[in-house]
């Protein structure tokens, strides 16, 4: 294992902030399964239902917001879970092209299963903490999931900031860009 820390030497692996979330989303996903059991639903399964459970009727780009899955497996997980009578569809009020999702009964039912051994997957996960850096892990946490809900909108954002640039540039070479003389015919005596 990768040690961390003030004794660890920093460098390589030991100093890549992906490779060390990795490792610890590993971690985190091998105690949640632990704890969800093998009939459990999966962390994905658990979020989805979770947002559907605080707003019927979310469309799944509402979920993908919500959850913060990407939207092919999104979809992906929304249609198993409906097959399998969690998760139930309908035309949204909202948008008749999208459709909405609410809970089912069964969904309700696994939900309220879960909930429990979420929560003791969650305790399992801080308890590897001292007590004095749990609510700051959970702080940059919170910090670095709202960075990456804001993603998105960064990215359209910056492209279109270049795109502009770019229109700007092109516009800004043509009017510099030297006029041609008029070319001038040469006419022999008669």
């Amino acid at each position: 294992m990768v040690k961390s820390g003030s004794k660890a030497k920093r460098g390589g692996l030991a100093a890549s902030p992906s490779h060390l979330m990795h490792r610890v989303l590993q971690l985190a996903l091998d105690i949640y399964a632990e704890e969800a059991g093998p009939d459990g639903l999966t962390q994905r399964q658990f979020a989805v239902l979770e947002a559907v459970s605080h707003k019927s009727g979310l469309t799944q780009t509402d979920l993908v917001r919500a959850t913060g899955i990407d939207r092919s497996t999104l979809a992906d997980l929304v249609a198993r879970m409906t097959t399998k009578g969690l998760l139930a569809r309908e035309r949204s009020v909202v948008d008749a092209r999208a459709k909405a999702v609410r809970l089912s009964e069964a969904g309700a039912a696994a939900l309220e299963a879960a909930r429990p051994r979420v929560e003791a997957a969650d305790k399992r996960i801080l308890a590897l903490l001292p007590k004095g850096k749990r609510d700051g892990f959970l702080a940059l946490l919170a910090d670095l999931a709202g960075e990456a809900d804001a993603a998105p909108e960064k990215a359209r954002a910056e492209l279109k900031a270049a795109k502009k640039a770019a229109k700007l540039a092109k516009k800004a070479a043509r009017a510099d860009k030297p006029k041609k003389a008029p070319k001038l015919k040469l006419v022999e005596p008669a």
